[in-house]
């Protein structure tokens, strides 16, 4: 009787916890899709539990229903304490319901000892206050929640530390009745108080873990943390970028002031070398930035040319020399006999993944040696080649490897706070490498020095060095002084330095600084070309070629010159009418096409 008062008190409570549970929005995760089973379990045992006192009471122990009931005891027995197990399972090892290891296994191990405990006969005993049962099934109920137990506390035992004490109290709780329990029912089979252990458990669990509210309050705050830790990396990116701006800006305008003051020639040209140099710094920002998010929006293209692989090397250790020259370091460069001389790939990625690991070298070393080791495997017409770069520097420490290719991120930032970096070259660096089918390993001891190893495949040419090579990469000047193009650019400092390029062909170009003047030179005058800005005020470059296109005698190819050189901006142009795009700062290389497409 009082077993009967104890379970009618527990269904009452747990069905009260049942219909608040399922009635408020919970998170959707593993842990509460088991405890809603271990929930739903309870109940239904309970009623099974109340059911049986009834039918127990009234009827002969060997009567059908008795047995179907005792079945079932065994069965929800087996089947509470089962999902337990994978409960603790699933929050000591942090397993998602995606990637559950083994859970066909743990379904098929459920499915087949509750076909057992079906099958297996079993004996229904009633006395003068309770009824129990006795068999197989009945111990190999036993057997099968002992066992649950035991690996319950071999998994808290061995993740103790990694797991909030709080969502293991209520399975400590649980050995310790469930033991007690069991060997209280084992010597006095009328006594049950498994059923009430697990109502005890399922109840404190509510309360405890898988309470909806409390759930909901903790995924708020992850959320919370995970915005403020992006407004946080927004902050800190924006102060490294004034200071990476800044840097080269400084030199820029210092030298440039020097140099209008400066009257010794020999002076002039060194400053003005130390003008480009910074120049070329501040651009490898802006297309860091830039090649980020081509990366992250998809639209990063392979782009294969023949290239010769040692002269883009030799072209890249001369530009980074003069970040080691006030240091005390040896820069070593040694290539395999079998290099094919000519590679057919995506030679501007090459350089950018060779420069941006031979920067980062030079950056943090101090003293000692840089090498760059760059070997092959030729196969039929593909040539497996391996760059390897290794510093003497102050390497990297085992537990930060994982994240030297995450944006934005440098390592030891307290230590590195005069070193110039955005912390986006290795996450460029790893993405390129991917983008290409290749692989990069980083080998470092913290103290020691680094070695950077990238293995990429490319296409084989020729074994020979073909010269027509470095002929592509010198500008073959025609004279067009007979081409007549117009510059539209509502910045004076920009119309020179379009003036000063185009120089070099013997072009003298019209310019005007806004849309509405340029609408009013094409009236009078007839170009070959136009080089048309597109932010300018009032009217902007798309705004001005959309209105010339209105004319359908308008021939005149329009080329957009921007400094709007973010992803999908060129195909953007290009989708509105453009014929061509030029992005700013002018790439001479750049422009030579441009002229040669629509001049030659």
């Amino acid at each position: 009787m009082i077993n009967f008062i104890f379970s009618i008190n527990c269904l009452v409570f747990l069905g009260m916890i049942l219909l608040f549970y399922f009635s408020k929005n919970r998170v959707n995760n593993i842990e509460n899709k088991i405890y809603s089973g271990l929930l739903t379990t309870n109940v239904i045992g309970l009623i099974i539990d109340i059911f049986g006192y009834f039918t127990m009471n009234y009827l002969s122990s060997d009567a059908l229903i008795n047995i179907i009931i005792s079945h079932l005891y065994l069965i929800y027995y087996f089947t509470w304490g089962y999902l337990l197990m994978i409960y603790v399972y699933s929050i000591s090892y942090q397993q998602e319901e995606s990637d559950l290891r083994h859970k066909y296994l743990f379904i098929s191990i459920a499915v087949v000892i509750s076909l057992l405990l079906t099958l297996f006969p079993i004996e229904v005993h009633m006395s003068e206050n309770a009824a129990y049962s006795s068999g197989i099934g009945v111990n190999l109920v036993y057997i099968t929640s002992a066992l649950s137990l035991l690996i319950d506390l071999f998994w808290i035992i061995r993740n103790f530390k990694k797991v909030v004490l709080k969502k293991y109290a209520p399975i400590l709780v649980l050995l310790l009745v469930s033991f007690v329990s069991m060997a209280v029912q084992q010597q006095n089979p009328e006594i049950n108080l498994l059923i009430a252990s697990h109502s005890l458990v399922t109840f404190i669990m509510f309360f405890t873990i898988e309470n909806p509210d409390y759930n909901l309050i903790t995924a708020l705050d992850v959320a919370k943390k995970q915005a403020d830790k992006a407004n946080q990396a927004k902050t800190e990116f924006l102060s490294s970028m004034s200071h990476e701006i800044r840097t080269p800006l400084n030199a820029i305008v210092g030298f440039s002031n020097s140099i209008i003051e400066e009257e010794n020639l020999k002076e002039i040209k060194e400053e003005a070398k130390d003008i480009v140099m910074a120049s070329q710094n501040l651009l490898e920002i802006v297309n860091g930035i830039l090649n980020i998010s081509k990366i992250e929006a998809g639209k990063m293209e392979i782009i294969n040319t023949n290239y010769n692989l040692t002269s883009t090397i030799d072209d890249i250790v001369k530009l980074v020399k003069p970040r080691i020259e006030e240091k005390p370091i040896e820069l070593k460069v040694k290539y395999a006999k079998d290099i094919p001389g000519v590679l057919y790939g995506d030679q501007g990625k090459v350089k950018e993944i060779i420069t941006n690991i031979l920067t980062n070298a030079c950056k943090y070393t101090e003293k000692g040696t840089i090498s760059v080791d760059v070997s092959c495997i030729n196969e039929k017409d593909i040539s497996k080649l391996v760059i390897g770069i290794e510093d003497t520097g102050r390497g990297i420490k085992p537990e930060k490897i994982d994240k030297l290719f995450t944006k934005f991120d440098r390592l030891d930032e307290d230590k590195n706070t005069t070193l110039e970096g955005t912390g986006l070259g290795l996450a460029i660096t790893k993405s390129l490498v991917d983008m290409m089918g290749g692989k990069i390993i980083v080998q470092s001891k913290y103290g020691s020095g680094s070695k950077f190893t990238v293995y990429l495949s490319q296409k084989i040419v020729s074994m020979d060095n073909n010269l027509e090579i470095e002929k592509d990469n010198k500008l073959d000047l025609i004279d067009y002084s007979n081409k007549k193009i117009l510059v539209v650019d509502d910045n004076k400092l920009n119309l020179k330095v379009a003036t000063r390029l185009l120089k070099n062909y013997n072009i003298t170009p019209d310019t005007c600084e806004s849309g509405l003047e340029c609408l009013d030179k094409i009236k009078s005058n007839t170009y070959d070309l136009i080089l048309m800005d597109d932010m300018m005020p009032k009217m902007s470059g798309v705004e001005t070629m959309n209105k010339l296109k209105e004319d359908k005698k308008f021939k005149t190819p329009i080329i957009i010159l921007t400094a709007n050189a973010v992803s999908g901006m060129k195909e953007q142009y290009l989708s509105e009418g453009a014929s061509d795009y030029l992005a700013k700062p002018i790439d001479k290389y750049e422009l030579d096409r441009i002229l040669n497409k629509f001049l030659k």
